[in-house]
């Protein structure tokens, strides 16, 4: 196996656990339902969240990234696994989760799912985060899963 392989193979595991997450979220008609794990270089998960886990507005990798210390020197090699593109606008928090990646120093992000236009007209989040030097690396042959758990969203 490639490093290339070991490393596809690696984002598919914790996609997969993302994915597992985002079954967790309160359903809401506002809102997806995603799940975030954050993974050290080492492999260790750092931390995990998911969508309304701690309130009604806060956002999967929020909630992951608020269960690490603020800057924790593992971040900034680490990867945030999201089932969907981290949002780039926001209306319930000043920091859209983009921005609270770039500013965790988080240098690689993997998503299953662009945000479509639903509640936002242009999500941007990959734009912000490739902007500030990060990577994005998407999983599109997960991207029906992550979809499904939105159902009563996106159909």
């Amino acid at each position: 196996m490639s490093t290339g392989d070991h490393d596809r193979e690696r984002d598919l595991h914790w996609m997969r656990r993302a994915i597992e997450l985002s079954k967790r979220c309160p359903p809401s008609t506002t809102a997806f339902s995603v799940g975030a794990v954050v993974v050290g270089a080492d492999g260790e998960v750092l931390a995990e969240g998911y969508s309304r886990e701690v309130d009604a507005v806060n956002h999967a990798e929020e909630a992951a990234l608020g269960k690490l210390p603020d800057g924790d020197p593992r971040l900034r090699t680490a990867t945030v696994y999201s089932t969907l593109e981290p949002c780039g606008r926001r209306a319930s928090r000043p920091h859209p989760c983009a921005e609270l990646i770039v500013a965790a120093r988080v240098p690689r992000v993997v998503v299953a799912w662009r945000e479509p236009a639903l509640f936002v007209e242009d999500c941007q989040g990959t734009a912000l985060l490739t902007a500030a030097g990060t990577e994005v690396v998407e999983l599109p042959e997960l991207a029906a899963e992550a979809r499904a758990v939105n159902a009563h969203l996106v159909g």
